[in-house]
């Protein structure tokens, strides 16, 4: 069994957020041994992924997404890497479009080596600060949106770059804020550096103290920052100690995620 690791949303290795990609010829094994190779990989997320035939949603392929702990609804880097593993290895061209428990996604590959996700936006809602979520932040928080079903996090607002880059949260509080975790984000502090805003995402119910680069907060991300900037096509820097960037257009329920990747490893799973 063949297994890479890919780091996604970057164009250069040992940054960005790494992936592990596993490419199944046939049927899914039981899920308790996925469970337990996206434990062994021990990064974010493990994508597993198998062609399809005669999809009724027209997908090319399944897939599906593991944390260290749990199968999740939605992954935007291990969807990135597995589309680059796909056409970096000449398994797909173009447009590849994939069957998940989120609904159809798709990814294009773009000449310059990008690729381009396309995935459903996140219905945010405003919600109440819960108790006790400022103190675990350490920050006073301006906004609070729920994202919905699919991503199951708290997206909070607090109240320049520097607050952002500078927290150092209880994560063990945080989990019991939202069902996965907590988007902390802001605007730039100067937006000729490339990047439109910032965030950092901490994610202890599915195993993640603190996430590296998440493509599906930025299906989140994307409709918040539009709607207070005035422009649907934006960037967006995830201000981990690895960083990485990704750009968004929204799409009314839609939203668009580009970036890189780069794989670092290419191996072969032996048990």
């Amino acid at each position: 069994m063949r297994i890479r690791i890919v780091d996604a949303f970057t164009d250069r290795p040992f940054a960005g957020n790494p992936a592990g990609v596993v490419l199944f010829d046939g049927a899914f094994p039981e899920d308790d041994r996925l469970q337990k190779i996206a434990a062994e990989v021990n990064l974010s997320e493990t994508a597993f992924a198998r062609p399809l035939t005669g999809s009724p949603q027209g997908a090319d392929w399944a897939l599906r997404w593991f944390t260290p702990l749990t199968e999740v609804d939605m992954c935007g880097h291990a969807t990135l890497a597995t589309a680059h593993v796909l056409h970096s290895t000449g398994t797909a061209t173009g447009t590849v479009r994939f069957a998940a428990r989120c609904g159809t996604l798709s990814a294009t590959a773009h000449e310059d080596g990008s690729i381009t996700l396309d995935f459903p936006t996140a219905p945010l809602t405003p919600a109440a600060l819960p108790d006790g979520a400022a103190e675990a932040l350490g920050s006073e928080v301006r906004s609070v949106h729920d994202t919905g079903p699919h991503i199951g996090d708290l997206l909070v607002e607090l109240a320049d770059e520097k607050t952002v880059r500078a927290l150092t949260p209880d994560v063990r509080a945080l989990g019991r804020l939202s069902r996965r975790g907590v988007i902390a984000t802001a605007p730039a502090e100067d937006p000729s550096r490339g990047y439109d805003y910032v965030s950092r995402c901490f994610f202890p119910n599915v195993g993640i103290d603190e996430d590296p680069v998440t493509g599906s907060a930025h299906t989140a991300l994307a409709p918040f920052w539009s709607e207070r900037l005035g422009r649907d096509d934006l960037t967006g820097l995830q201000a981990s100690a690895r960083t990485g960037l990704v750009r968004t257009g929204l799409r009314a329920d839609r939203t668009l995620l580009t970036g890189s990747a780069v794989t670092v490893i290419d191996g072969e799973l032996l048990a």
